[in-house]
């Protein structure tokens, strides 16, 4: 049998090498491709890290696709540059895939906060008191004007960090401190009352909530935290209202096009109550429906409160009577984008609430209130541009409560309060605020306290500095201040434990000053 030559068998074996050779790249670039299409469907589930990750595969994918082998010749000819090549992205998108799985500690992580922190002095030089609950009516919730009348540092941070699953589910995981002191040391640990104020999980984008039009968009939580829908009246620092503990829930819920809902269940504590020998730890629940309407201009929230230990048969309130065991409590409220047609907004708030729902701001913190309570509260107020180089924000807080603690009393209270600032330029704004409260309050001897009427107001002036001027909450701000303060003397007898009545603190006229800073981000 005749050999064939030399160099055709070389030849054969020279193509069928590469061709082997070639097959083999091919496997290994169909790996590849597999593997960067993996990394990409993680990657598309993140936000920052997916967008600068998923631009680094694209790269990866254009540079590989001239290099897929045409022929078994060139496959000859580019073997050794294919796996020189080849190796550097293998190496490089086993690093992405790394990255896209464990990811950085600053991914996802987040910091807000709010802080405040003044010094507030009195005409006599010596410490002011302050407080936008000083007055009698503060004793049940009527807040006052805040611009120049705190004297405390309060601060909150808020951290957070957000994970994506393969499947494209987001985890967030929120923790808040909060600590307030009203001394003005550098060092304050004796007095400090650090606390943590939220620890919870939360969840969204579920992907087995995918393609439901009711859950779709929902989001799941559990842990400590305060609910994501309060608002406050910030010229006040008053809620219109607030709900925390610790329990679960799950927001907005998609019921159809203009509707959307919130369900949770939260735990309080009313404290611990020993009697003999039987301890009772007390605790509220409260079952919690948010609804939302025509893209939230409409909220209708309705609460129910059961404290079965409440009433344990030796547990009594303050003034020696059995306190209520349950409670219905409920708001409506309108917010509007506009202040009635005008740049700016507006929101009205009605709540209502009965048993432990008297205490319609902080809904079941009061474990004090008894059956028979009964409270109805009205909150307004906004902000809009008053003329050119002005904006002003109005606001108005009142509340009627009666058989709060003590079968008889009655409290009556209203705060109107008007917060100013005039653009100087750029950065100065002055600001100025004016409150005035009215109050007819009967505690029934509730805590020794005694029936009073009166009025209060309080006028602020105060020169602030701020990153930009043209919005009343646009943060931070730097500011001095002037108030002056006064109120019927009648209201000095409110309580002989409350600031009014002190010795420097009586009716007839209080001027008060300070520097403050306020900032949240």
């Amino acid at each position: 049998m005749q050999k064939a030559p030399g160099w055709l068998l070389a030849g054969v074996l020279g193509t069928s090498a590469a061709t082997s050779q070639a097959a083999t790249l091919e496997e290994r670039m169909a790996a590849f491709e597999a593997r960067t299409s993996a990394a990409e469907r993680r990657a598309a589930a993140a936000e920052q890290q997916t967008q600068a990750l998923a631009r680094e595969l694209q790269q990866i994918k254009l540079a590989t696709a001239p290099l897929q082998p045409a022929a078994s010749t060139a496959a000859v000819i580019s073997a050794p540059a294919l796996d020189t090549r080849l190796a550097k992205l293998e190496a490089r998108q086993q690093s992405l895939e790394k990255e896209a799985s464990t990811g950085h500690l600053t991914d996802g992580f987040s910091f807000n906060g709010y802080a405040r922190s003044g010094l507030l002095i009195n005409d006599r030089l010596g410490g002011g008191r302050g407080g936008p609950y000083e007055t009698p009516a503060g004793s049940v919730g009527g807040a006052v004007g805040r611009l120049g009348n705190e004297d405390d540092t309060y601060m909150r941070i808020d951290l957070s960090k957000e994970i994506y699953a393969q499947n494209g589910t987001r985890s967030k995981f929120t923790v808040s401190i909060a600590d307030g002191v009203e001394s003005s040391n550098d060092w304050t640990a004796d007095e400090s009352k650090l606390n943590v104020r939220q620890v919870f999980t939360a969840l969204d984008h579920v992907a087995a909530f995918k393609g439901n039009s009711v859950f779709e968009n929902a989001t799941l939580w559990a842990g400590k935290r305060f609910d994501r829908d309060n608002f406050d009246i910030h010229w006040l620092d008053s809620d219109v209202v607030y709900l925390a503990g610790t329990g679960g829930g799950i927001y907005d819920m998609q019921m159809n096009k203009n509707w959307r809902s919130n369900y949770s269940l939260i735990g309080r504590n009313y404290g611990d109550f020993s009697q003999g020998d039987l301890s009772a730890d007390v605790e509220s629940y409260i079952l919690t429906s948010n609804q939302f309407f025509e893209d939230g201009q409409w909220q209708w929230m309705f609460n129910a409160i059961g404290a079965k230990k409440n009433d344990f048969a030796t547990r009594t309130n303050a003034a020696g009577l059995t306190p209520a065991d349950s409670g219905l409590h409920s708001m409506l409220a309108n917010h509007q984008k506009n202040f009635f047609g005008r740049e700016g907004f507006f929101k009205t708030a009605l709540l209502y609430g009965q048993g432990l729902g008297a205490e319609v701001k902080n809904i079941g913190s009061d474990g004090e209130l008894i059956d028979d309570a009964r409270a109805l509260r009205l909150a307004l107020y906004g902000e809009t541009p008053l003329a050119s180089d002005w904006r002003i924000g109005p606001s108005l807080l009142a509340e009627q409560s009666k058989d709060r603690y003590v079968k008889g009393d009655d409290y009556r209270w209203l705060t109107l309060n008007v917060r100013l600032a005039n653009k100087i330029n750029s950065n100065f704004e002055m600001a100025y605020e004016i409150s005035w409260q009215t109050m007819n309050l009967d505690p029934k001897d509730y805590l020794q306290r005694n029936a009073v009427d009166g009025n209060f107001w309080k006028f602020t002036v105060a020169p602030t500095f701020k990153p930009e001027v043209g919005d009343l909450l646009t943060r931070p701000e730097l500011r001095v201040f002037a108030s002056f303060m006064n109120w019927s003397s009648d209201l000095d007898r409110f309580s002989t434990t409350d600031s009014f009545g002190m010795t420097d603190f009586k009716a007839g006229g209080v001027w008060q000053y300070g520097i403050q800073m306020e900032t949240w981000f």
